[in-house]
């Protein structure tokens, strides 16, 4: 089974305060100003937190482990996160096109628009720096929640940056409908990017198979480590957040020993273990003239 970073889970916790501070930040922003734009990136920022807690809710039940209802473990908790997350990102771009369509209809110009746009301009900042680290780590850690959050935390710098380009619209021009107009195209965008957030997620509940370049080496592993057998056949695999599984048939000789079929079974675990560490795999032996189903890879 796979080691857990605790990089992983700490970050998941101290995206929780970063989200109350970002919001703070945004409403405080909507205070001064009374920008419908910019009162539709504190209500993505509510979403934000509201993700950040189950999103480390998700990734601390994930890190359990196996017991006997869950014999394969708890990783794949982190994708249902994930959905969720994404789900929200959709609920909070549906708030956004609400407040913006009522606003088109009586727009006003914003108050104290230069102190706004700077109190905004330091959450963007702060959720900018925050987001990388979270994609960053959830890539390496291959964390479907943390980089979920991450995702999100992005979505939501994109929409300050999209806020920001708006009231500096309405400043230059005096057309105070731009600000609802821009805030309308940031809800598109966010729509979006909630799905992509969704569409991944579903994707590895589905049981994924690991990257082509993966099941390469994983091919490349066994033909230079499976010298004494005959082929094999029926190679498949699937990746759980951090988890991989994966499970094929090595074909033997039918006079082979069973100790002998063993220690090829032990090199084959260990070349695979060097590449995906620890992966768990289970490898069936079978005689020689036995019916081979699946794919063949050549030793």
């Amino acid at each position: 089974m796979p080691t857990f970073s605790p990089i992983v889970r700490r970050l998941a916790f101290w995206t929780i305060p970063v989200a109350f501070g970002v919001m703070g930040l945004k409403a405080l922003a909507w205070y001064v100003t009374g920008s419908v734009a910019l009162l539709s990136d504190a209500l993505e920022s509510t979403v934000n937190v509201i993700a950040a807690i189950v999103a480390y809710a998700a990734i601390r039940y994930s890190q359990k482990p196996a017991d006997h209802d869950h014999q394969f473990g708890h990783y794949k908790a982190e994708y249902l996160s994930a959905v969720i997350e994404g789900v929200m990102i959709v609920v909070a771009a549906l708030l956004i096109v609400r407040q913006a369509s009522a606003d088109l209809l009586a727009p006003e110009l914003p108050q104290a628009p230069v102190l706004g746009l700077s109190i905004n301009l330091a959450a963007a900042a702060i959720n900018a720096i925050w987001a990388w680290a979270l994609i960053r780590a959830g890539k390496a850690n291959h964390s479907p929640a943390l980089t979920a959050d991450g995702r999100h935390i992005l979505s939501d710098v994109v929409t300050s940056g999209g806020v920001l380009v708006g009231l500096l619209l309405v400043l230059a021009t005096g057309y105070a409908i731009l600000d609802p107009i821009m805030a309308l195209i940031v809800a598109v965008n966010i729509l979006f990017q909630g799905w992509k957030v969704i569409s991944h997620s579903l994707d590895g509940l589905m049981d994924r198979a690991v990257t082509p370049e993966e099941e390469t080496d994983i091919k490349q592993a066994i033909a230079d480590h499976a010298t004494g057998s005959i082929g094999v056949h029926d190679l498949r695999t699937r990746r759980a957040g951090p988890a991989v599984f994966i499970d094929f048939h090595l074909v033997v000789p039918k006079n082979m020993a069973v100790g002998d079929a063993h220690a090829i079974c032990d090199r084959l675990e260990d070349a695979i273990h060097a590449i995906i560490s620890g992966a768990s795999i289970a490898i069936h032996v079978e005689p020689e003239g036995e019916k081979a189903h699946g794919r063949r890879v050549k030793i």
